[in-house]
């Protein structure tokens, strides 16, 4: 009988073998090469490390793929010139040792005329390589970018907390500047420092060989330097920018915030925080800077030394007549051109390491899976609405023989938890309805879960358990352009920009000035705004506005476009009882079929709501209309009776 082993079972049988017996010889063979080869530092984790960092680097330079034709155009002309100048010792030693002798002054300035020619034409050269380059890295950081910002406008909420938003402005500006940097210098440094590198050492080696194997033999010791050198910067430079994140996000929150901190007097806090954040950024960026600047001088002392060694070799050879005067001042040219190629090509791996951390925080954003799916409907989805709907509602327009109608708005059985909270529900199986039209109310205290209701509304987050419906269909099942047009929305802490008041209101979408005004009129606030007019410009974040007029620019905004719901969070906080209550008026008289979810802290925004959800610790304890409330939830009736004593007029 024939038995047939393949290479690949030896091989598995002999290293089989080997592990066996090395675990015999070291009991603990399996935790040592675990330690030395997989964890951190460990060989297979830094091989890895680099396979990561070589695909994050690929991902960024395929961004210069629409500029290949441009770039091999610059590529040519950068390396026409540097051979070109490379010229320039050739001819110099040509002139000491061959035209000089001649005594000719006519060949003299002709070979003279030669240099300045070639200088000329390579520095004609570099500069329209340069301006090239400097173009290609424009336009690829530029569509990094757009791809980054649109990227970033369409993370989830979730994702958006995970990174967190200093971290994402810093990767959009540090970070692309860095790769800015990279790919200019790539393509200015990147080609003319290897070519002239290997060209001065193919002349050299032609001129002289063994003056150039004493400069050949340094290029190992080099080489080993620059992996050193640039595997410890990647990761300080990681930090470095990590540090970065951290400064932005307290800057960012200072200046925000500059109005509370001199009210409570807490300049000299935030001072004495920024200059810890501050000096641990410099001392970062120090450290790393001290690290990979010790390159150049080491680099430079290893080369001076070749330098030392090629004088000394070159004038015993002058002297034993093997070589000439001419031939080693054109030797001591290559060796300076090849000293400041080896020197910026140093450099250019300085930059790669900054420029690979940052790859890696790019690459991190760009490749972010979509976490709000847009789901394709299962079954009938009538039928499933329908099963959603309050049972006791259904029965009661049976019973009445109204004709049923679909609630614009379902709530089924909803409940939803934060990934940075406690691991406890923010919602704990919420269940309502809103017909198309009607009003609803949300009161509760602090925490209760109030927005995360509005947040879940709009697809900010997806519930972990439950369904909502808009409009017959489960909010999973549009896509944001189908979604977000339902709704005009004035958020607590919303943002007013640093533009016009109209250009706020308008917000890029199609919306006259006469629409505009008719809002503001809606909105209760058409007197400051015809007292400022529509093209007043507005200070960043409408620091030149009180808060009852931001409130009621935000809410023009929001019923600028006629929206089928509505959404106030918290939104009215600032406007007195009066305006507040004109407020109400005019949209209920002027957006009759607007559906309206208004969520508050005070009893008289909502009482006269269709209904009224009361919210504590994220569950349901009360829901009804202000007098059933006032009967039925003990929570609510205190909340009235401390606002308002019980006694609202309900007229």
């Amino acid at each position: 009988m024939n038995i047939k082993i393949s290479y690949s079972d030896t091989i598995s049988a002999f290293m089989g073998s080997a592990k066996k017996f090395l675990r015999f010889i070291f009991p603990n063979f399996s935790r040592i090469l675990h330690c030395f080869a997989y964890k951190k530092g460990g060989i297979i984790s830094l091989y890895r490390e680099k396979r990561r960092e070589k695909k994050q680097m690929k991902q960024i330079f395929s961004y210069l793929i629409p500029y290949r034709a441009r770039m091999a155009v610059g590529f040519s002309i950068k390396v026409a010139a540097t051979i070109v100048e490379l010229l320039i010792p050739w001819a110099l030693s040509i002139m000491v040792d061959k035209v000089i002798p001649t005594e000719n002054i006519g060949f003299v300035f002709a070979w003279g005329g030669v240099m300045i020619l070639f200088a000329l034409l390579a520095l004609l050269g570099n500069i329209v390589a340069n301006r090239m380059a400097s173009l290609v890295a424009r336009n690829t950081t530029e569509r990094i970018r757009l791809q980054l910002f649109s990227k970033i406008s369409f993370l989830s909420a979730r994702q958006q907390e995970q990174i967190g938003q200093a971290s994402l402005i810093s990767r959009s500006t540090s970070d692309t500047y860095n790769i800015h940097q990279f790919i200019g210098m790539m393509q200015r440094l990147g080609v003319r420092q290897p070519i002239m590198l290997i060209g001065g050492l193919a002349v050299t080696l032609s001129m002289d060989a063994p003056l150039t194997c004493i400069m050949l033999a340094l290029l190992p010791v080099m080489a080993l330097l620059v992996y050193l050198f640039s595997s410890k910067g990647v990761p300080m430079y990681t930090k470095v920018q990590e540090a970065v994140d951290r400064f932005v996000r307290l800057v960012r929150e200072d200046i925000a915030g500059i109005r509370v901190i001199k009210a409570l007097s807490k300049t000299d806090t935030e001072r004495s925080k920024f200059a810890k954040i501050n000096e641990e950024v410099v001392t970062r960026d120090q450290h790393a800077g001290m690290i990979m600047g010790a390159m150049n001088p080491v680099m430079s002392i290893i080369l001076n030394i070749g330098l030392v060694l090629v004088l000394f070799v070159g004038a015993k050879r002058v002297n034993e007549g093997l070589t000439t005067p001419g031939v080693i001042m054109a030797f001591m040219s290559y060796v300076t051109i090849i000293l400041n190629s080896i020197l910026f090509l140093s450099r250019i791996f300085v930059m790669y390491s900054k420029a690979s951390a940052s790859a890696r925080r790019i690459s991190e954003v760009l490749n972010l899976p979509e976490d709000l799916m847009v789901e394709h409907p299962v079954g009938n989805v009538d039928s499933v609405v329908e099963k959603a709907v309050n049972e006791a509602e259904a029965a009661a327009a049976k019973e009445t023989g109204a004709e049923f109608v679909l609630p614009q708005i379902i709530f089924d059985h909803v409940s939803f938890r934060y990934e940075d909270g406690d691991g406890e529900d923010c919602l704990h199986d919420v269940s309502f309805t809103v017909n198309k039209g009607e009003t609803l109310g949300i009161i509760g205290a602090t925490g209760s879960g109030k927005t995360t209701i509005v947040n879940l509304l709009m697809r900010y987050y997806d519930p972990d358990e439950g369904h909502i419906y808009v409009n017959g269909r489960d909010v999973r099942t549009y896509t944001s352009k189908e979604l977000m047009p339902l709704f005009g929305a004035a958020f607590q802490n919303d943002v007013i920009f640093h533009d016009t008041i109209y250009e706020n209101i308008r917000f890029g979408r199609d919306v006259s000035k006469k629409e505009a005004m008719a809002a503001a009129q809606d909105a209760q606030a058409v007197e400051f705004i015809e007292e400022k007019g529509l093209d007043a410009m507005l200070a960043i974040r409408g620091m030149d506005l009180s808060g009852g007029q931001k409130q009621r620019l935000l809410i023009t905004r929001a019923l600028a476009k006629h929206p089928q719901i509505l959404v106030l969070d918290d939104s009215s906080s600032a406007l007195d009882y009066a305006t507040d209550a004109r407020l109400r008026r005019a949209i209920q008289e002027n957006y009759g079929d607007l559906t309206s979810i208004i969520v508050a802290q005070r009893i008289s925004s909502i009482y006269r709501a269709d209904k009224i959800i009361v919210l504590e610790d994220g569950e349901m304890i009360g829901y009804g209309t202000h007098k059933e409330l006032m009967e039925s939830c003990e929570v609510y009736r205190e909340i009235s009776q401390s606002q308002m004593g019980g006694g609202i007029d309900e007229a």
